[in-house]
């Protein structure tokens, strides 16, 4: 069981492995369980680059967030946050524009045991978290719009998450509802694993999630493409997550060392 108890207290499920937790293991992070670090250590045999990986798609938000608050967003939605590791994305963004708005958001209890971090707002700017899963965006879109003017332009996170979320569990469709809830000028700002670089450690890797049942739906460059259909990409357009606009941030130790097999894009909504 995950959730809640009639009692208030943070039920979590350490019976399997949860894509949170192994992230928060990859970064060095010490709010993940046995079954994460076991799961982890499966996929460093696989690929021992995992962790850059993990860095990466987190320095691409911090870069992506930094290029959107110059351009003048003021409201994030991220979804799929994570277990808070500095600096959070309203971090980022209130460095740059104090008064920014966020809505944090994530399906697992571990992230609401550690949300305080991610409400240490700016006095002039506004944080909160919210606890739902991105199968379910009309709840994800009525808790954010308590906090963010949706008649106001917004940004958009999904990064590392689409890539657990199935076709079967209509992924490009759920990205494309949240984005009809938002007004002109928003953005949609993504990361997402491929096999297009790795076929066969990306194979196993597969294999052996959904074995604990954890989805990983890897998707061509083309198919992430799509999730960007209607929206004007922001150049260097569809890149390779390390790749795009690397001045607006520090490389990460060990990105050029080797293929980085995932994708990142940030485009508006016309």
């Amino acid at each position: 069981m995950t959730g809640q108890d009639p009692t208030g207290a943070i039920q979590i499920d350490t019976s399997k492995p949860h894509p949170a937790r192994m992230y928060d293991w990859y970064l060095g992070g010490k709010d993940n369980y046995p079954v994460d670090e076991e799961m982890g250590k499966q996929m460093l045999a696989l690929d021992p680059r995992v962790p850059v990986m993990a860095r990466v798609n987190r320095a691409f938000m911090h870069r992506a967030t930094r290029w959107l608050a110059g351009n003048g967003v003021r409201q994030f939605l991220d979804i799929g946050t994570g277990i808070p590791t500095e600096p959070n994305l309203h971090q980022v963004a209130q460095a740059i524009a104090p008064d920014a708005r966020v809505v944090y958001c994530d399906n697992d209890p571990i992230v609401l045991a550690h949300a305080a971090a991610l409400l240490r707002s700016t006095p002039e700017g506004v944080t909160e978290y919210l606890q739902a899963d991105v199968r379910d965006p009309a709840t994800i879109i009525e808790g954010a719009r308590k906090i963010l003017d949706l008649s106001r332009p917004v940004a958009l996170s999904l990064v590392a998450l689409l890539h657990f979320v199935s076709d079967e569990d209509g992924a490009h469709e759920l990205v494309a509802g949240l984005l009809s809830e938002l007004p002109s000028g928003s953005y949609l700002m993504m990361t997402h694993a491929s096999a297009d670089f790795t076929p066969e450690e990306s194979a196993a890797a597969t294999a052996k999630l959904k074995a604990t049942g954890v989805t990983l739906a890897l998707r061509s460059r083309a198919e992430f493409a799509r999730f960007f259909n209607g929206l004007e990409l922001v150049e260097p357009g569809v890149a390779v997550v390390h790749e795009w606009h690397p001045e607006l941030g520090e490389p990460v130790p060990g990105q050029d060392d080797g293929v980085i097999p995932g994708y990142g894009a940030v485009g508006r909504k016309p």
